[in-house]
């Protein structure tokens, strides 16, 4: 098993991982990899370090007190909280797809129940709903998210 270090095209760092190299290219090279942030499928694979099992090799000196290695994870953290908010975002609303401004318009004006929607709506008519005094958030969601991966 290979575990890779991967990257997007949009900066978003994440594992992948493959029963061989010739796995992963075959995969990245027919755009069945995508980003679980993004769903981007410009895939590139990241310089990463052999693990080196060295028996007997000693430690270096014990990190100071002071010193966090928090800046590499802070990507990685963000990302994670990112995708936790879009998840708790699908579990409370309604995807009502592309009937998205119709739903938001009779909801607006009571002529349904209020209730959590999301769904697509092209950039006129998102300006009409906001001329109508209704707010819309775009919120990018993954693929991988929309669906079941198995």
């Amino acid at each position: 098993m290979k575990v890779l270090n991967l990257r997007c095209a949009n900066g978003h760092g994440f594992e992948g991982w493959f029963s061989s190299e010739q796995d992963y290219m075959d995969q990245n090279g027919s755009a069945r990899i995508e980003c679980p942030v993004c769903s981007d499928q410009v895939i590139s694979r990241l310089p990463s370090a052999p693990r080196l099992n060295l028996s007997g090799a000693r430690e270096g000196p014990p990190a100071t007190a002071g010193a966090q290695a928090t800046a590499p994870d802070a990507p990685a953290d963000l990302q994670a909280t990112w995708l936790r908010a879009v998840r708790e975002l699908m579990e409370r609303t309604v995807d009502v797809g592309p009937r998205f401004a119709e739903e938001a318009r009779r909801i607006h004006y009571g002529e349904v129940p209020q209730r959590g929607i999301r769904g697509q709506a092209t950039l006129d008519e998102r300006a009409e709903l906001h001329d109508e005094g209704i707010e819309t958030l775009a919120i990018p969601i993954p693929q991988s998210l929309k669906g079941a991966l198995q």
